[in-house]
């Protein structure tokens, strides 16, 4: 006998999912605190970005600030996403339901890990010499590109990827049992 989907009970999200969400919702709710803190005028670390982001940064024009602000609340959203997906469709937001939530958050986790990834390989090649950064180069900021702000988002899209991995087979799971057997 199959029950109404909406009965039956959905299995608890395994506790390694629940440890690569949490990491995933601190490592992007961090990077988002980074990002509103230059929002709101901070210069710390700024010099840290390099090149024409930092001069963006350091400009403080309205169009500059309230692209960070956007920048804070798309991080943010992409944070807390994690958890809210681990948790299952609909338990913590009805409307995260559905498959489409879930999809835009295995975008996101690729995105986070591709852009980190790849930046850190390169930047690692610079470091090691293998790669000549131009004359022009910031050297400063190439070394913390390679060793924390590309690594941080590689980290997090990783994260992010691993709780979503860790939680597909109860989605596997619940679709099996929806299926009636022939």
């Amino acid at each position: 006998m199959v029950t109404e989907p909406s009965t039956r009970p959905h299995p608890a999200p395994s506790s390694a999912a629940w440890v690569a969400a949490a990491l995933a919702a601190f490592l992007g709710l961090g990077s988002a605190a980074v990002t509103a803190y230059w929002a709101l005028g901070g210069t710390g670390l700024l010099d840290t970005v390099g090149g024409a982001i930092e001069a963006w940064g350091r400009q403080r024009g309205t169009g500059v600030v309230v692209v960070l602000w956007l920048i804070v609340v798309v991080k943010a959203g992409v944070a807390l996403a994690a958890p809210v997906l681990v948790a299952g469709p609909g338990r913590v937001l009805p409307w995260m339901a559905g498959r489409l939530p879930r999809t835009l958050g295995w975008i996101a986790g690729i995105v986070l890990l591709g852009y980190g990834g790849v930046l850190t390989g390169a930047g690692l090649l610079v470091q090691g010499g293998l790669i000549h950064a131009g004359q022009g180069s910031d050297h400063r900021a190439l070394a913390w590109h390679a060793y924390l702000w590309d690594p941080w988002f590689a980290a997090w899209g990783l994260a992010l990827l691993t709780s979503l991995w860790l939680t597909r087979t109860r989605r596997r799971h619940r679709l099996a049992q929806q299926t009636p057997a022939a």
